[in-house]
Formats: structure tokens, C-alpha cells, sequence
């Protein structure tokens, strides 16, 4: 007879193979049919809320890793939020406005089209941009509020930013005023920090003397009666400043000389420099001479030299002062540093700081890189064209000590990737180190004590954000562009001063707009708001506003700010502030930063508890993304063919508190993790496809003993997973999850489950209790692997309801994410238990080794062929001998037999079986064939088909 028929096996629909890369779009549309999201927020009503604000993506381009890992992430969170008994809702947003969708429509239409119609194929480009990308996160198996996301480019968003720009004037933040900011001239606009990257770059560097102008000043700081002819020397990489030049800088307390040199140089005998760099300077030049004399550089104030193209051209006739600098080094260079202040923040800072009026700064360079047709001699040239004639010019002039080309990393955009200059430009700002109109602290007073205040994940970007702000200079809010949300001041015409009711008058734009959108800017004129005597004495600025302004104050606009007053905002599903922002690390100096800053101003907080930070993706070898590389994973292709789960597996397994990792190889092995978990979840489903959950359920006190241990462990594990997810550290939990199902199940309990699941009587105690237990660790671990392995949790989801859950009220919920945490049963004396169940799979494990060696030997096959004598110490025999004969099925061997001796560790004899194998539960037992009717199977399993039933109390 063929016993196969008589064992209870495993049977279940939830296939082996996940197929996901087939599968999985079916369940995105079967959430979206059966409103899954709908109905998360449905079930979590009531509950205290978590709010996890979405920083927008940019729309434009398709998704890359990098947004992958972000939304995967985020998707995490928001599910094991809800999941612990959290409202966590995702409201997903983009960020529309700005340079590159400006870019893209240069690119498609040409340039100079009028503003209206920039402003409407923009608009028209960020929706397709955005309904690609949409569907890509969609893909990822991240659910939220997609059909009504917030986007910068909505007009009540729109026109919330622009009261967000009111309420900072209001409290006297904002002030224009002539700086130098960072210009790209292919953006011909101001960039935002956060814009500018740095890559390496080729420039002449130059040491070029400045003549004495005046020689009895110079002589008396230098205690001499008189002087001769001679020079300061400064050394600059950026030739191209020098027309520009309208002072040089020292510092008060450093030393400097006078060199008096063996051969005259055109500028005369005499240099002055640093004393702690004369003598590098003359090697490098080449030179001999001698000090004659020394000061200090607070003697040297004010003292003026000429300009080094003096002799050249007439328009250069002009002297150039020395003003005192702290920021003067000489770590490299002469001890003098040569000051443009339309072209360098310290420059500027100095010699305003001296008296220098915004309208005699020397401002020649254009918004397109060249030279204004003014500038005697370079006049039209492009800068970086102009650098090779400047040194050429300097020489013929006598003012040239040296030139050599040197390497150095230099301020680049991040759009066009080419080199960006510091530019004086008359812009708006909102003042770091203002006094608002309150009184209060300081913008960067605030911020700072904003940043304490924060929770940090991981905890090193507190210090990384905190140094950013100490350091950091006015933010320069205005650019000069068409896609942008207006900065809607009406100026006046003569003196450039804000209309006195500004705030007002902002405030009926944003009606405007909230209805019309930013296009509405365009059509108003100033008589629309103004009488007329006022009307014809303004005009409109034209600036649009940073675009890290629009996602900066999406805390205003989108969580509705401190008293949820936004309209159109999504301020009753969500909430402010915010428990946590999470983003790739460079949004310290990005969104984290801009968020900040005008929280900071406008509620005197930061809009955040909490900022979380991930790495950036790198392939196996550490580099970088890149299409010249050849190394390029796109998340798209992973989703076609591996499947969007193995995306969302490798971003959870990955520590992304530092560089992402990602290439065929490593997924590869994230397919066989996924793999083992599977696994687990097929063999759980299939053993209880007769179960019936409303019914079966065993007590906890009644159940086997090693199942109740299984509770515990499960418990436990739970416990450890749910604390990792606590601090949003997925890499341990997913761990826990591995370790769980390979070692806690796999190579334990399911592995002497078999058994008794198999071969005991269908509805026996025994059997049930096993059940129960694996009841417990699906729907436990089903929820747990929820929030990570959404796609599967899902499916397995579906298969529980339509089994074991049928006849439950679970049976009615549609998705595994209305749910929350499994509440595994507590059990009596756990800790006991747990301490007698770790010993006896210590001594397993010893046993297992003996095991192997005499399969190794060739002396046995499976463990069932085997016989033990086991001799013990006292408590070790006390622990074995409580299984009673059970003993054999958690040893997985047929008979054990136990003494007690004198002996640290159990000792073990094993013998082969010298009885026949039932042919049922493959057991070597001298009891096979006692009954004659069934001559092939052991007294235990003719009891379980034909009796009452074998008695199982512990394994």
C-alpha cells in the first residue's frame, strides 16, 4: 500500500515561484480598483497621527535608483507606521517650477518666447514629466494619495508661497541689496547654494605686483626715512578679476617686509609681503634680495598702491587701498590677497565694511560671462577668453611676476556643469543675521536652536546641518527667470523702494493667482491695485522666487503651517509639524536647509521632529551612476525583470546610512534571500490549508510544549523586528527576518514539525497545537515583512483569507495594510521555558555534528536511521528526560536512550538502527508491522490512521 494518501501534506495555491516581475503590476492595479490607500485611511481614523512630509522630486526625466530608494523607503515607514497604530497617511508631492523644465522648453521650442507662453508649455510638460514618474513609484508598490498630490505648480500653492513671501517681509526678513551671488551665466540667474557642486578645472594662476603709489605713508609704517620704487605682490586663479580690483587686503596681526632685491624688477627694487612667505616667494620667482624692514599688518591700513594696468590703458588710473582682513592666510599665496567685491562675498564684505557705495563698485562682467563694451581694453569678451589676454597685457605692463597653470576644484552648476562666478547683482534676500521686526532672535539664532531640537537618523547630520547654517550667507531668494512663482512687489520706480503696503498687496496677488495661477502675474498691472497718482510711480518686479523657496515652504503650503490656515493645502489629512522629513544626504544643504530657514522665520521652529538621511546609490565597485560607465541599474528594468519586490528588498537590507550598493551580482543575492523567505511562507500556507481559524485555534496552555516555545521565539522576534523599525533601521530587520525563517523555523521547529503535522491524526491535538503555532508565526510574520515585502505580504494575504482565515471577520479585509501587528498569545513562565528549550537545541546541535560525522562516514543516511545513548550531568539529564519519549522527535532520530553521569557536556552513542523503517513516518521502530494487517507501518502510525491517536505532550 502507498501510505503518501494517508499523510496530511501541504497544499496551497500560493505558488513557490513568485513570478513578480509578471504578477506584481496586476496587484498595483488591483489596489488601485479595490482603493487599498482609500482604505487604509478608512481603518486608521482616530488613531494619533504620523506624519511623514514628502519632499518633492523635480518632474522632469524618468525615475532613476536614487528616487527608487527614496520612495521605497518613505513606503516603509508610512506602512509599518499604520501598522503599529499610527493615521500615517502619504500625500506624495513634486516640485515643478524652476531652471530645468525651463531648460527643456528652450530646448524643444527655442529660446525667447514670450513669458505666457513659456509658462503654459512648462506647465503642460511638468504634468507629462510627472504622470511618468507617478507610475514608476506606483510600480514600486508605494501607495498614497496619488490621485491628489501636491504640487508647487498647483495655483493654491502658488499663491500660498507668495503669503509665505509676505508673511517674511512682514516680520522684516527680507531686504534688497547689491551682493555678490553665485551666477551661472548659461542660467544667466542667481543659483542657490544647494546648486552649485564643485569639479576640477585648469587656471592660470598669477603673482602680480601692484606699483607703490604712496611712498612717504609706506616708508613711515615701515620706521624708514624714505623708499625707493617698488610693489605689493598678490597671487589669484582668477585672472579675470583683476580689471576689477579695487583694494587689497592684510592681515592686522600678521608680519610683513620689505624685500629689497639684488636686481631691479620694473616695478622697482622693492616687494612687500608676508614675512612668513618672502622667502618661499622669492624661490619660486626665482629672486634674491634681503629684508630691510618690517611692520605689522595693522600699519599698513588704508595705504593705497596702483593698479597693475595703470601704465597700460588710462581707465585703470586708479589706487587701490589696503584694508584690514582676518580672513588673510599664508598657507599659500604672498600674505596679500587682492580684492574685487563684485566678484568674492569677503571682497565685498570688505570694502563695504570700508566705505566702498554699491554704486562705485566695479561691476563689469554681464549676465551672459562677458565683459561689458566699457571695460578699456577686454570690453566684449567673454572672461574665460578674456584670462590668457589679461596675463599677457600684465606682462607687457611690468606687473607679471609669474604665471603657471594650476589644477584646483572649482564652483560649477549643477544643471550645465560649467563654471559659475561669484557676481554683485542687486537681488533680494532674507537676511541671516537680521533683526526681525519682533525683536526675537536672529534667522540663524533660530535655526540653529531649531537644529538642537531635531532628532537626527543617522545621528551625524545634526553637526552636518548645524555647521551649514553657522556658515552659510543670506539666502538670496530672487531669480531671474520665467517658470517661477513671482516675487509679485511692486517697486518704485526712482528710489527702488517696496511699497509701503506690501503685505497687503501681496495678499490680493495670491487672490489672484490662487485662481489664475502664476500666469495671472503677467496680465496685472500696477493700476490694478494702486490709485493713479501712485500707479504710474511703480512698476512690478520682475524676479521670480528661488525654487527652494516653493519646496521650503511646502510646510506652509501643503501641511498648512502652524494653524492649518492654508486653503487648498492637504492640511486635514496632514499635519504640522511634520514627525519626520527623510531624503538623500545632500538635502542638508537642499530642502532640509530651505525648510528651515523659513520655518524658522515664519514660525520660529523647525517644520520637522525629525530628519532622516540615506546615501547615494554606487554599483559594486563604490562608483558612481554612470551612462559613460556603463553602470547604470535602472529601476525600471529591475521591476521587468526581476520584479519591484527585489528593489524593495535590497533598499530594506541595505544599510542606506551610507552608500547603496547596487549591481547584478548583489541582486542576484537579494533574490536568494527572497527566496528562503518565500519558501517559508509556501511550507506555513500550505500546513494549514485544513485549518480553520475560527475553530481550531488551540490555547496557548493547552498547546505542545515546543510550540508554545515557537510562540515565544515569534514573540520575540517581533519584538526585536518592531524596534528596528522603530528607529527606521530596516537593514536589522530584515536580518531578523532571514535569521528567522533559515535558522528559528527552518532549521528547527518546521524541521521536526514534519512530523507530526504529516503523520498525526488530521484534527488531533497534536496536530491542531502545531497549527496554531504556525497560525501564529504566518500572521505574524506576514505583517511584519508587510511594510518591506508588500507585493508578496499581499499575495500571501489573499491566500490566508481564502484558507485558514475564511471563516474569521479578517476574511472581509481586502488587504494585509488595514491591519495591525499580529498580537502573538503570551505564554506562562516564557522565560523558563525559553531557558529549557535554548539548552536542548545547544545539545541538538551537538548531537547534529556527531550525526554528520557518521554520515560522513557513510554509516547512516538520514538521521532517522540513527539510535542515540545519550549520558548527561545532572541538569542536562533532568532537561531531556521532561520530553519523555518526545525526546527523539526534537532530535529527529528514532530512539534515544538517556543516563545521567558525571560529565560537563552530554556524550553521545550512535548506533544504526537494527529495526525495520515504517514506510508512513520513515521511523526504525521494533514495533513496525504489530499489527498484521498493516505489516509496513510502526504501532504509532497504525494508532493515528486506525485508533485513537498517538499521545503527543512536548515535541
Amino acid at each position: 500500500m502507498d501510505y503518501k494518501d494517508t499523510l496530511n501534506l501541504p497544499e496551497t495555491n500560493f505558488p513557490m515561484r513568485g513570478n513578480l516581475s509578471k504578477r506584481e503590476p496586476e496587484w498595483v492595479a488591483q489596489w488601485e480598483e479595490n482603493k487599498v490607500y482609500e482604505a487604509i485611511r478608512a481603518a486608521s481614523k482616530g488613531r494619533p497621527k504620523f506624519i511623514l512630509h514628502d519632499g518633492p522630486p523635480y518632474a522632469n526625466g524618468d525615475i532613476h535608483i536614487g528616487h527608487a530608494v527614496n520612495k521605497v523607503l518613505k513606503d516603509i515607514i508610512i506602512k509599518s507606521r499604520n501598522m503599529a497604530g499610527f493615521d500615517a497617511p502619504y500625500v506624495p508631492g513634486w516640485d515643478c517650477h524652476g531652471m530645468p523644465i525651463e531648460i527643456q522648453i528652450e530646448k524643444l521650442y527655442g529660446k525667447h518666447l514670450p513669458v505666457e507662453e513659456v509658462q503654459a508649455k512648462a506647465r503642460a510638460y511638468a504634468h507629462e514629466q510627472l504622470d511618468r514618474q507617478r507610475k514608476d513609484f506606483k510600480r514600486l508598490g508605494v501607495l498614497g494619495e496619488w490621485s491628489n498630490p501636491y504640487l508647487t505648480m498647483n495655483y493654491a500653492n502658488e499663491a500660498n508661497e507668495i503669503r509665505a513671501l509676505a508673511g517674511l517681509l512682514e516680520k522684516g526678513y527680507i531686504f534688497r541689496g547689491l551682493k555678490p551671488v553665485n551666477w551661472c551665466f548659461d542660467c544667466q540667474s542667481a543659483l542657490a547654494e544647494a546648486e552649485v557642486e564643485y569639479q576640477d578645472r585648469k587656471d592660470p594662476a598669477i603673482d602680480v605686483a601692484f606699483p607703490f603709489a604712496e611712498k612717504e605713508k609706506l616708508a613711515k609704517a615701515f620706521g624708514l626715512a624714505s623708499i625707493d620704487d617698488g610693489a605689493v605682490v598678490i597671487w589669484t586663479t582668477t585672472p579675470w578679476t583683476i580689471p576689477s580690483n579695487q583694494a587689497l587686503n592684510a592681515h592686522p596681526e600678521l608680519e610683513y617686509v620689505l624685500v629689497e632685491l639684488n636686481e631691479a624688477l620694473p616695478t622697482g627694487k622693492l616687494l612687500l609681503l608676508a614675512k612668513d612667505r618672502y622667502e618661499a616667494c622669492l624661490e619660486q620667482w626665482k629672486l634674491e634680495g634681503k629684508v630691510i624692514a618690517t611692520t605689522k599688518g595693522q600699519a599698513l591700513e588704508k595705504i593705497a598702491f596702483h593698479h597693475p594696468l595703470a601704465k597700460v590703458d588710462a581707465g585703470y588710473a586708479r589706487l587701490s587701498p589696503i584694508f584690514l582682513a582676518d580672513y588673510v592666510t599664508v598657507d599659500t599665496g604672498t600674505g596679500i590677497v587682492h580684492s574685487a567685491p563684485a566678484y568674492g562675498v569677503e571682497d565685498f564684505i570688505s570694502c563695504k565694511n570700508n566705505g566702498i557705495p554699491d554704486d562705485q563698485i566695479i561691476n563689469p562682467v554681464m549676465g551672459n560671462g562677458q565683459y561689458a563694451s566699457t571695460l578699456p581694453l577686454f570690453g566684449g569678451q567673454s572672461i574665460w577668453d578674456a584670462n590668457p589676454k589679461i596675463v599677457e597685457t600684465l606682462k607687457s605692463a611690468g606687473t607679471l611676476l609669474q604665471v603657471k597653470t594650476l589644477p584646483h576644484s572649482y564652483m560649477h552648476c549643477w544643471r550645465h556643469k560649467t563654471p559659475v562666478i561669484y557676481r554683485a547683482t542687486s537681488q533680494w534676500f532674507a537676511g541671516m543675521d537680521v533683526q526681525p521686526n519682533d525683536g526675537t532672535a536672529t534667522l540663524r539664532e533660530k535655526a540653529l536652536a531649531a537644529v538642537e531640537e531635531t532628532n537626527f537618523f543617522p545621528a551625524w547630520g545634526r553637526a552636518r546641518l548645524h555647521a551649514m547654517i553657522a556658515n552659510r550667507p543670506d539666502w538670496t531668494l530672487s531669480r531671474q527667470r520665467q517658470w517661477g512663482v513671482p516675487m509679485a512687489f511692486f517697486v518704485h520706480k526712482e528710489t527702488g523702494e517696496l511699497h509701503p503696503r506690501s503685505v497687503e498687496l501681496l495678499e490680493l496677488v495670491a487672490q489672484r493667482v490662487e485662481k489664475e495661477g502664476i500666469e495671472a502675474w503677467q496680465k496685472i498691472e500696477p493700476s490694478d491695485f494702486l490709485p493713479a497718482d501712485e500707479a504710474s510711480q511703480y512698476e512690478k518686479n520682475r524676479d521670480t522666487l528661488d525654487v527652494w523657496f516653493d519646496s521650503g515652504t511646502t510646510h506652509f503650503t501643503v501641511l498648512g503651517g502652524k494653524d492649518h490656515a492654508c486653503a487648498g493645502s492637504h492640511a486635514e489629512t496632514l499635519g504640522w509639524p511634520a514627525d519626520l522629513y527623510l531624503e538623500g544626504s545632500d538635502q542638508h544643504r537642499g530642502w532640509f536647509h530651505s525648510s528651515l530657514l523659513t520655518s524658522s522665520m515664519l514660525f520660529g521652529r523647525a517644520p520637522y521632529k525629525g530628519l532622516l538621511t540615506h546615501g547615494f546609490v554606487v554599483d559594486g565597485d563604490g562608483r558612481k551612476m554612470s551612462k559613460s560607465l556603463g553602470n547604470v541599474i535602472a529601476p525600471q528594468k529591475v521591476s521587468d525583470t526581476l520584479g519591484a519586490e527585489i528593489i524593495r528588498l535590497w533598499a530594506a537590507s541595505t544599510d542606506y546610512s551610507g552608500e547603496l550598493s547596487i549591481s547584478d551580482q548583489i541582486l542576484k543575492r537579494v533574490v536568494e534571500s527572497y527566496r528562503r523567505i518565500r519558501n517559508t511562507l509556501y511550507f506555513l500556507l500550505g500546513n494549514l490549508n485544513d485549518f480553520d481559524a475560527a475553530k481550531d485555534l488551540v490555547s496557548p496552555e493547552k498547546m505542545l510544549e515546543v510550540d508554545q516555545y515557537a510562540l515565544t521565539f515569534t514573540k520575540a522576534m517581533q519584538a526585536q523586528v518592531l524596534a528596528s523599525y522603530e528607529k527606521y533601521e530596516f537593514h536589522p530587520a530584515v536580518s531578523r527576518l532571514q535569521i528567522f525563517c533559515s535558522e528559528d523555523l527552518g532549521a528547527f521547529y518546521l524541521d521536526i514539525l514534519k512530523d507530526r503535522l504529516y503523520t498525526t491524526a488530521k484534527d488531533s491535538l497534536a496536530r491542531r497545537s502545531a497549527q496554531t503555532a504556525l497560525y501564529y508565526i504566518t500572521m505574524t510574520m506576514v505583517k511584519l515583512m508587510a511594510p518591506i515585502l508588500s507585493f508578496t505580504a499581499e499575495e500571501a494575504w489573499g491566500e490566508m483569507r481564502q484558507t485558514f482565515l475564511r471563516n474569521t471577520d479578517l476574511a472581509k479585509q481586502i488587504t494585509v495594510f488595514t491591519e495591525l501587528y499580529e498580537n502573538v498569545p503570551a505564554i506562562t513562565d516564557a522565560e523558563a521555558l525559553n531557558t529549557k528549550w535554548q539548552r536542548i537545541l545547544a545539545i541538538r546541535a551537538l548531537l547534529n555534528k556527531e550525526l554528520e560525522n557518521k554520515r560522513s562516514e557513510g554509516l547512516i543516511g538520514a538521521s532517522l536511521q540513527a539510535e542515540v545513548d545519550i549520558t548527561a550531568n545532572a541538569h542536562d539529564y533532568a532537561v531531556l528526560s521532561s520530553l519523555g519519549d518526545d525526546l527523539r522527535f526534537a532530535f529527529m532520530v528514532s530512539k534515544v536512550t538517556l543516563a545521567q553521569g558525571d560529565t560537563t557536556e552530554p556524550q553521545f552513542v550512535i548506533h544504526v538502527s537494527t529495526h525495520e523503517k515504517c514506510d508512513r513516518c520513515w521511523h526504525y521502530t521494533d514495533d513496525v508491522g504489530s499489527n498484521p494487517e498493516h505489516p509496513h507501518i510502526c504501532g504509532r502510525c497504525d494508532s493515528n490512521l486506525h485508533g485513537d491517536g498517538e499521545a503527543r505532550q512536548y515535541a
